[in-house]
């Protein structure tokens, strides 16, 4: 059964960065919850290079309907050239659970 909720990952390059995101998607009823997942590191290519950095990453919970939305607002406000903007569907849940997802972005 294919749920109407999905979690959406982005990276940040530091802390500050990830609590603006993460309060700006939930203050526009965008998201119910981003989590911050603190100092993870990140190894990737980039303009013919190797890079390793540090960064921090969101785990977005919200609606398939919202992700355009949510897409436009951190390309906007996001400081990489290129973010990582990724959504993964959310197939199973405590129903409850997606429930409140639902009621927060109902809240509009």
């Amino acid at each position: 059964m294919s749920s109407t909720f999905e979690i959406i990952l982005c990276t940040c390059p530091d802390k500050d960065t990830a609590k603006k995101l993460a309060h700006l998607l939930v203050t526009k009823q965008l998201a119910a919850c981003v989590n911050i997942l603190p100092s993870i590191t990140s190894v990737y290519s980039w303009e013919g290079k190797i890079e390793s950095v540090q960064e921090h990453l969101l785990l977005i919970k919200s609606s398939k309907a919202n992700y355009q939305a949510i897409e436009t607002t951190l390309f906007k406000h996001h400081p990489y050239e290129v973010p990582e903007i990724i959504a993964v569907p959310i197939e199973r849940g405590l129903p409850e659970y997606l429930d409140w997802i639902d009621t927060c972005l109902s809240l509009k």
